[in-house]
């Protein structure tokens, strides 16, 4: 018997390993996945250093029903706050709330980027993507940002294809039908179980499909193109680089569905008085809209970036995300939760879905330098149960009390890809006190934010260790990321992604040592 058991182990090892194997050609053949070659750059493919390597697993990410419904419902009412927090800005600029919201807001950006995402051409622009990066807790689900310029979506999309084309059939993976290409009979382990370990029949469902990402991508520029002619830029940044594998096999697979989309540098755009112009195989091509995949600020080292601006004010071409960068702070966290300002979240977002943001988007304050009056305190933020006054006083606060963390709020190229992040009971006392003072000298230029620290609960997968050729356990930690594109006022879940990182990881991001698969439920089984 136990000859038997440990022979069953091993099958169900080969074929995991087998399915890895599988899902990372498929992604080194997407130019997306760096091989390992030693003392090499460059893959089996040609793709060359900008590709990424993580840890593969033989199985997506399981959610439960009650995931999927809360994931489902999550998009519209985030849109929701992005509509309040615009028209919060707005008010606060011509006075209808405080003053001191647009000057959190506008701090730190040039006066010209400002006076153009006030344009009334502009008013009502809001972002065609949402993604939100939800850490699951033993007490729920929290959103630590929100991001309307995310990397992945092309990944995800990749992914999502990589893992929705195996099925396993009669302990074999095969090739799955063209059409159920959104489901596949693999591991299917229960949520709280590894993933890989064992093998199945029972199937599971992707959460968006096998091309929802790309499908949903393409429904959110034909619905902002309302019918234009012309041709879409995605425009990737020098910055940005790492992404242009990504963004590059979401033009392919656009075009694919007949969308004309390319993914360009800035340089490779040309300007008339007329339009902005892409130059092909076919002769010039009139741009009709721009996906901005850069930061905003990064548009002084944007070669063109004026002139996509300028063609974006004078209506010739529609660029997306908008210029808007007060609908990217981190900040706007503390603005939902400063108490003068709940009366207005409250209208605008009904109690309901106010009081569900509330307690998903933790605790954060704008770490602002002015001294408070002597009988003042900062809202709800305590050391040892006591109240606070003084920024000093965090400084000085034990390992227990400092469960916070201190990042940039935008607007600096420490605000993106997790860094500039300090994590305060990760830190020795007075490397925690030296974060703090860099960032309440930087508000000036760059404010900072503080912000509940909320512990990830602990997931146990497995992955591909391409150094024995088998499938091993990891425990991890999981950000997940799912992606919404609005088209006609509403966000559309298209996929999530999720990112298991070691247990020793504070910060949840991408890297070599990660697990990034895609998101599915397991269908609930019904009794006959």
């Amino acid at each position: 018997m136990v000859l038997a058991h440990n022979l069953s182990s091993r099958t169900g090892s080969d074929a995991a390993s087998r399915q890895c194997s599988l899902i990372r050609e498929a992604l080194i053949r997407d130019g997306l996945y760096k091989a390992a070659l030693h003392g090499d750059t460059t893959d089996a493919a040609g793709a060359g250093p900008a590709t990424t390597r993580w840890r593969i697993a033989p199985s997506p990410f399981l959610l439960s029903s009650d995931d999927l419904t809360f994931f489902r419902s999550l998009g519209n009412r985030l849109l929701a706050f992005y509509r309040a927090l615009n028209r919060l800005y707005q008010d606060s600029v011509r006075g209808a709330q405080p003053s001191w919201v647009a000057s959190y807001l506008d701090q730190g950006k040039p006066e010209s980027l400002i006076a153009l995402s006030q344009m009334k051409r502009f008013r009502d622009l809001l972002p065609g993507v949402i993604r939100p990066d939800v850490i699951p807790t033993e007490d729920g689900m929290i959103i630590t940002e929100l991001d309307s310029v995310p990397g992945g979506i092309g990944l995800t999309g990749a992914l999502a294809k990589a893992y929705g084309q195996w099925s396993m059939v009669d302990g074999q993976w095969e090739k799955q039908n063209a059409e159920s290409p959104s489901s596949s009979h693999q591991p299917s382990p229960t949520r709280r179980e590894p993933l890989g370990r064992t093998i199945s029949h029972q199937p599971f469902e992707l959460i968006g499909g096998a091309d929802g990402m790309v499908e949903g991508f393409a429904a959110m520029l034909r619905h902002l193109l309302d019918g234009r002619s012309g041709c879409i830029a995605i425009i990737v940044s020098d910055e940005a680089n790492d992404y242009r594998p990504e963004m590059t096999w979401l033009a392919a697979r656009l075009r694919e569905r007949g969308i004309e989309a390319w993914c360009v540098e800035p340089r490779e755009i040309r300007f008339t008085e007329e339009s902005l112009l892409l130059s092909g195989e076919a002769g010039d091509r009139p741009i009709a809209l721009v996906y901005r995949f850069f930061e905003l600020f990064d548009l002084k080292n944007v070669p063109k970036s004026e002139l996509v601006m300028y063609s974006a004010k004078k209506d010739r071409t529609i660029v997306t995300p908008p210029f808007k960068p007060a609908l990217e702070e981190k900040l706007s966290f503390a603005l939902l939760h400063h108490p003068i300002l709940s009366p207005f979240w409250k209208r605008e977002l009904g109690e309901e879905t106010f009081a569900l943001l509330s307690g998903l988007m933790p605790r954060t304050w704008i770490l602002d330098p002015r001294p408070l009056p002597p009988s003042a305190i900062i809202p709800d933020l305590r050391i040892a149960g006591g109240a606070v006054g003084d920024w000093q006083d965090l400084t000085r606060a034990s390992q227990k009390d400092r469960r916070y963390v201190v990042k940039p709020s935008g607007f600096s190229e420490l605000a993106w890809g997790s860094r500039g992040v300090s994590v305060g009971h990760d830190l020795p006392q007075s490397e925690w006190a030296a974060a703090l003072q860099t960032a309440l000298a930087s508000f000036p230029t760059t404010p900072y934010i503080l912000q509940e620290f909320h512990k990830g609960r602990q997931f146990e997968l497995s992955f591909y260790d391409e150094r024995t050729d088998d499938v091993v356990p990891m425990a991890g930690r999981a950000r997940l990321s799912p992606y919404y594109f609005i088209t006609d006022h509403h966000a559309e879940l298209a996929g999530i992604l999720a990112t298991v990182c070691p247990l020793d990881k504070k910060v949840l991001h991408g890297m070599r040592d990660a697990i990034m698969i895609p998101c599915a439920v397991q269908p609930v089984k019904r009794e006959a």
